[in-house]
């Protein structure tokens, strides 16, 4: 069995990466602060201890993994969420229905679920009787749901049995209270350092997806979340991506007039790995910046960080990829900062939607942490984390301290495991917690659990996936320093 004594307590920072444009200026958008902090050392010993594993509360866990499809946020099973109020007669239900009103819709499963409609438009399209009931579209958000299942439906998808009554609140003058989204996500965990007047203006700028649909190579894509592309983007339904080069074109005719004239098969930077049929490109985001931004405006659509960057100058950019004899086929990404004073080792990470299931999002990851081994530095991903990052690190980060704790003899301290695996000492104590391995004896905090235990909870963990050859990197350390004294006064 195992004792960990734990000495200091560490504290996370907040940040997130985002997005620009296609050779445009990119829209200005507000920029939060971020919060910092320090992971400092804990002390860990091995040493023979009798009892069994005491069940200890564990960290709040995510539904799903980086390489999840896009899931369902709720038990398929579950009822609407519903205010208990009584619905109004069917027959008195009014058309269009208004902003805000509370009704059961039909999800892809089938069934009906709570909702609250968002926005709503005109049918494209639409020729008929401009008061019918297929005259509008509406944008809904479910009940307890994650906002990437927010989309565009019709009236017919809705109950209209289960419309709810508008309830006035007053407010302390006496006057009507406003309503906002904001009351329905202050508890997202992605943007949870948000105050509400922040979160008001995030939730009203991202609240509908302006881009539903993208094509990129021969897969074609259903979006998440907003991503803010220029003006002219706004209403196109589906965009089509160049996957060589990430230009993105209105219709197809333009993308195949632009596939006639494109000559790269790959993506700009350094190739700094290969085996077998796996690729990673190094980009620097100040030399290649239209690739970047173009980059960053694609992730936008299936991630929803708080905070978005369009000065790309200050990234690297890591670029996963299927070769083959067409070219490298982009499977996801992650970024970082060419210097970070908090020893981030990850500023944004994404595998694409249709590689997804296929173990990138850990390749990714492991990724990071080959390249923090060889600069000789313990790495952490920025935060927050999504839920589906989460969920995958926590899973990488077990990978990788449980074999040691197996093998390892006599004692062992944390700062011995953080530079074995370049694991950032907090997150080894959060993973262990979130394990349930740590409880309090004799004041310390000790892991307790016997071999077999270890064995099972690695299992459970699932297989690494994709594995990282460290000899097949073919990289130098980024000379940061360089850059910066060209922007000192």
């Amino acid at each position: 069995m195992t004792a960990i004594r734990r000495s200091e307590k560490g504290a996370d920072s907040e940040k997130a990466a985002g997005s620009g444009p296609e050779g445009a200026t990119p829209p200005p958008l507000a920029q939060t602060g971020s919060g910092k902090g320090v992971g400092k050392g804990k002390r860990v010993r091995l040493a023979p201890s009798e009892g069994d594993l005491q069940a200890v509360a564990a960290a709040g866990s995510a539904p799903m993994a980086l390489d999840a499809p896009m899931p369902m946020a709720v038990d398929p099973m579950a009822l609407p969420s519903t205010s208990g109020r009584v619905p109004i007669p069917e027959a008195d239900v009014k058309l269009p229905l208004e902003l805000n009103t509370r009704v059961s819709c039909k999800w892809t499963d089938g069934n009906y679920y709570g909702c609250r409609i968002l926005e709503r438009r005109r049918t494209p399209g639409w020729e008929g009787d401009p008061d019918a009931p297929g005259a509008w579209e509406y944008y809904v958000h479910y009940h307890r749901m994650n906002r990437r299942m927010d989309d565009w439906v019709s009236t017919a998808d809705f109950d209209l049995a289960t419309v709810e009554p508008e309830v006035v609140e007053l407010g302390p003058d006496g006057k009507p209270k406003k309503k906002s989204r904001v009351e329905e996500h202050s508890s997202d965990e992605e943007h949870g350092d948000f105050d509400p007047q922040q979160l008001r203006e995030h939730e009203e700028f991202t609240k509908v997806k302006n881009i539903d649909v993208i094509q990129l190579g021969p897969h074609e894509m259903h979006t998440w979340y907003f991503s803010p592309f220029p003006p002219e983007y706004n209403g196109c339904k589906k965009l089509y991506f160049c996957e060589y080069s990430l230009h993105f074109f209105k219709r197809r005719s333009q993308l195949l007039r632009h596939l006639t004239k494109c000559k790269v098969r790959h993506p700009p930077g350094e190739e700094i790995y290969r085996k077998d049929n796996i690729s990673f490109f190094e980009i620097d985001g100040r030399k290649e910046k239209q690739f970047c931004q173009n980059l960053c405006y694609l992730a936008k659509l299936f991630l929803d960080h708080k905070t978005l960057y369009y000065d790309v100058d200050l990234f690297l950019f890591y670029v996963l990829c299927e070769t083959d004899s067409r070219g490298a086929h982009i499977v996801g990404y992650f970024s970082k900062e060419k210097a970070s004073e908090e020893g981030y080792n990850l500023a944004c990470i994404l595998a694409l939607p249709a590689y997804q299931r296929k173990g990138y999002g850990k390749l990714l990851i492991s990724f990071s942490y080959e390249l923090s081994k060889l600069e000789g530095k313990v790495g952490t991903p920025e935060r927050p984390l999504s839920d589906l990052g989460l969920v995958s690190y926590r899973g990488y980060w077990t990978r990788q301290l449980l074999p040691l704790l197996m093998v390892r003899e006599g004692s062992v301290s944390i700062k011995e495991l953080s530079e074995a695996t370049r694991i950032r000492p907090d997150d080894i104590i959060t993973t262990l917690t979130h394990l349930n391995l740590i409880q309090y004896q004799k004041g310390q905090h000790v892991i307790c659990a016997p071999p077999d235990l270890l064995k099972r909870l690695l299992a459970e963990a699932g297989n690494p996936g994709h594995e990282v050859d460290p000899s097949k990197i073919v990289w130098s350390k980024y000379q940061a320093e360089k850059e910066l004294e060209k922007y000192r006064p």
